[in-house]
């Protein structure tokens, strides 16, 4: 293996050495940067982040991690930015560069911790799956699950994210669907749409939301502040309403067979709602007031929990003794185990948050060689700011949008307010176009195998595609003093 590598490196020093016309670098003693557009390196990178993502677009059908090829990437692509910058007496130009990479991820990846670990508190209490069991109990007709589902997945991923708002959702359909496949394709769109769509208008609602507001980007008319996203609410709520007034049609108007299951949320279920509300709320007031970056807030809310989960902990055998023989509250304690934060930590997502570091990594390399400044420049200036910004929705639906936005930060074009929150829009709800474009629908082909596929998706694909333009149109109207 030792040998093999070593092969590698002597042939990428080589490829560096005598590929590379020294005209290329006449500029590089007073450049801290060299444009490898030109370069076979750069073509090279090109390619290596392609096929990574080509694997990352099969995981559905190779069942390959998708953070498993970008991570690989990503190693792949600075390793030969950096042999082409020590070869050129730049050694640590770099190495500055990869730690701003990291020093962007560190904050993204911490954020997301914190959120996932208070999701999966969540879970562990039975939030989820007693709201569930309430939805199901109610007897409601399929017509009015595909709005009430709708409804919630568009309202809950605002706080949770949209893709354990669509997972949870679709729980519901599926158990109330039966083999109705009818009712669970569409509802299982209705819910990819709403929950992209919910997640687009609030910084915690999508990664991509989050990401514009923790770069803090200044407009002539003020930042992209905490309060800005929600400018987005009604273009983010006709996207949804659109394709879901027209897909209601196609719904059977029928009843489903009665479930009667009934699920109590765990002691402590609902403090940590709140506890999760003040640490969201923390990390607001750490960004506006204080001017500190949000994941610091966050990490104090992680704080909150941690010591409610030190009390849960020191009370979890007298709770039990005291509800063990209540039969009203059967299953509402379990176990006397005690509840621990750092389990809901290590159930975190962690396949999702290695993937977000080979993404940034690897969109940050193919930025550091000149190629995102050269798309901005054809995006941005040739095509206009409008055009360019929804044209990343679009590309969103195919590449995932989390790339897509990173590049369009890593690129910081001059945009007004207006434009800054229709990319946020266009990348949040673009995803909707295909079942492959958002986390959302690849997660739902999973729960739903065989009833919500591809292609079931793609035939209301100009459905969703109206309600995309409509949001559009929307923004551009209701919001045409931010432009």
């Amino acid at each position: 293996m030792n040998h093999y590598f070593s092969i590698v490196t002597k042939l990428l020093f080589i490829l560096a050495a005598t590929s590379l016309p020294t005209s290329a670098f006449a500029t590089a003693t007073s450049e801290s940067t060299l444009n490898l557009t030109g370069h076979t390196v750069g073509y090279l990178a090109i390619g290596v982040f392609v096929f990574a993502y080509a694997l990352v677009m099969a995981e559905e059908f190779t069942h390959l991690r998708k953070s498993k090829p970008v991570i690989i990437a990503a190693g792949i692509i600075w390793a030969m930015i950096g042999i082409i910058y020590a070869n050129n007496d730049m050694p640590h130009a770099a190495e500055v560069a990869v730690r701003h990479n990291l020093l962007e991820y560190a904050e993204l990846m911490l954020f997301l911790l914190v959120a996932m670990t208070y999701i999966n508190a969540m879970d562990e209490r039975n939030v989820f799956e007693a709201l569930r069991s309430w939805l199901v109990r109610k007897g409601f007709s399929f017509r009015q699950l595909f709005w009430i589902t709708g409804v919630l997945a568009f309202f809950i991923s605002p706080l949770a994210d949209n893709l354990t708002t669509a997972l949870l959702m679709c729980a519901v359909v599926m158990a109330v669907g039966g083999r109705n496949n009818k009712f669970i394709l569409i509802s299982c769109i209705n819910i990819v749409v709403a929950a992209n769509a919910g997640g687009a208008f609030s910084p915690f609602g999508d990664i991509t939301t989050l990401m514009v507001w923790q770069k803090d980007i200044q407009t002539s008319l003020g930042p992209v502040d905490f309060w800005a996203f929600f400018a987005l609410f009604i273009p983010s709520l006709v996207n949804w309403l659109v394709p879901a007034a027209i897909m209601h049609f196609a719904v059977p108007n029928e009843n489903p067979a009665g479930v009667s299951d009934f699920i109590h949320m765990k002691r402590g279920s609902k403090r940590i709602i709140i506890l999760f509300l003040m640490t969201i709320s923390t990390a607001v007031s750490f960004h506006n007031f204080l001017y500190l970056p949000p994941v610091i807030g966050m990490l104090t809310g992680l704080g909150y929990l941690q010591f409610f989960g030190y009390y849960l902990k020191k009370t979890s055998v007298q709770a039990h003794h005291e509800i063990i023989d209540d039969s009203e509250h059967e299953g509402q304690m379990g176990t006397p185990v005690a509840f621990d934060v750092f389990t809901r930590i290590a159930r975190a997502e962690w396949d999702t948050l290695l993937f977000f570091y080979g993404v940034v990594l690897c969109v940050g390399g193919l930025g550091f060689m000149g190629f995102l400044s050269m798309a901005s420049e054809i995006m941005y200036l040739d095509w206009g700011a409008t055009n360019a910004n929804v044209s990343v929705g679009i590309l969103s639906a195919i590449v995932d949008n989390i790339p897509v936005m990173f590049a369009v930060l890593t690129m910081m074009p001059d945009m007004s307010m207006g434009q800054w929150l229709l990319v946020t829009l266009t990348a949040g709800v673009g995803g909707s176009l295909l079942s492959i474009g958002s986390a959302a629908g690849v997660a739902l082909m999973g729960q739903a195998r065989g009833k919500y596929t591809f292609f079931g998706h793609l035939k209301w694909a100009p459905v969703i595609g109206l309600g995309y333009a409509a949001s559009i149109m929307t923004h551009l109207w209701i919001n045409a003093h931010l432009f």
